[in-house]
């Protein structure tokens, strides 16, 4: 089949090398405009249209794609389907009508399972034990389309968003080219989405971000995990922000009021609503990463001082 792959942030791009490598013939690609980026705010390109750039692939940037313009485009280049992965707009009606087999989304998720922006992230912070990916026809619903096929995962006690999305970009890579092969083929109907278990992802902000010391150590420990690398686990120390790497659970540590730091040997302990967590990196504004107890030794913690 002639496909036009549509993504836009680096978690797309092994599905992109994946239908690039298969049978069907890749024509375009279609990405978010360049946007900022980086201390200079120059325009940079998405890891999507870059890897385009660097295979000598067509690439496609409106604004929004209802513009006349691209879908006179999109209706030149006459793809039999649209892949799709994260690719961070709506798609019109107009344009969803114009490949012979529509438009097909890998979504990181068992829809209907968290439907939205942040699936991966959701599922940690709210400890679900399995999730995986779904491949489903695009329809003007958020996620809401008929589901062609699954891969499941299960997470593992360690495991950061980063982690989970890295191994469900490449197994979600492998799903989505055999539904590509089978639309062609002829042999698979997508099956519609149950009623029941539905739940929405919506992007997880910086304030969402902010670590709630007065949580209990396991919903510490999640929303660290889900909000590494992004938007970034933090809390404030002496009034400033500091970023924060995973956290481990500890069985044996002493009672702390929320957010009190106990400075030991080899570790550094954060109270929460039960038992304490130890810190794994800290990263101080304007400075790098550095392990728990080396950030503790240079800010000298004082007996009683907390992390808000």
């Amino acid at each position: 089949m002639r496909v036009i792959f549509a993504g836009t942030p680096a978690v797309a791009v092994p599905t992109l090398a994946a239908v690039a490598a298969s049978r069907h013939e890749l024509v375009a690609v279609l990405t978010r405009p360049d946007a900022p980026a980086g201390r200079g705010r120059g325009l940079s390109r998405s890891p999507v249209g870059a890897w385009a750039d660097e295979h000598g692939v067509e690439v496609l940037t409106p604004a929004r794609p209802r513009e006349p313009e691209f879908l006179d485009r999109l209706r030149t280049l006459a793809p039999d389907c649209v892949p799709v992965v994260a690719y961070g707009a709506l798609v019109p009606p107009a344009a969803l009508e114009i490949p012979r087999h529509g438009w097909v989304n890998l979504h990181f998720s068992l829809l209907p399972a968290w439907r939205g922006a942040a699936p991966v992230q959701h599922a940690l912070l709210h400890g679900d034990e399995v999730t995986g990916a779904s491949v489903f026809q695009l329809e003007e619903g958020l996620d809401t389309g008929p589901v062609y096929g699954t891969v499941t995962d299960e997470v593992r006690p360690a495991d950061t968003s980063g982690d989970l999305l890295e191994r469900l970009a490449h197994s979600g890579a492998e799903l989505l080219i055999a539904v590509l092969d089978a639309i062609e083929a002829g042999g698979v109907r997508a099956q519609p989405q149950p009623n029941d278990g539905v739940s929405l992802a919506p992007k997880l902000t910086v304030a969402d971000a902010r670590v709630r010391w007065d949580d209990p150590a396991f919903a510490v420990d999640r929303r660290v995990r889900a909000c590494s690398p992004a938007p970034g686990p933090w809390t404030t120390f002496r009034d400033e922000r500091v970023k924060l790497g995973p956290v481990t659970l500890v069985a044996d540590g002493p009672e702390l009021k929320p957010g009190e730091l106990l400075v030991e040997k080899t570790r550094v302990l954060a109270g929460t609503a039960t038992t304490p967590v130890a810190l794994g990196e800290i990263r101080a504004a304007g400075k790098k990463a550095m392990p728990a107890s080396d950030w503790a030794r240079g800010v000298r913690v004082s007996a009683g001082e907390v992390l808000a």
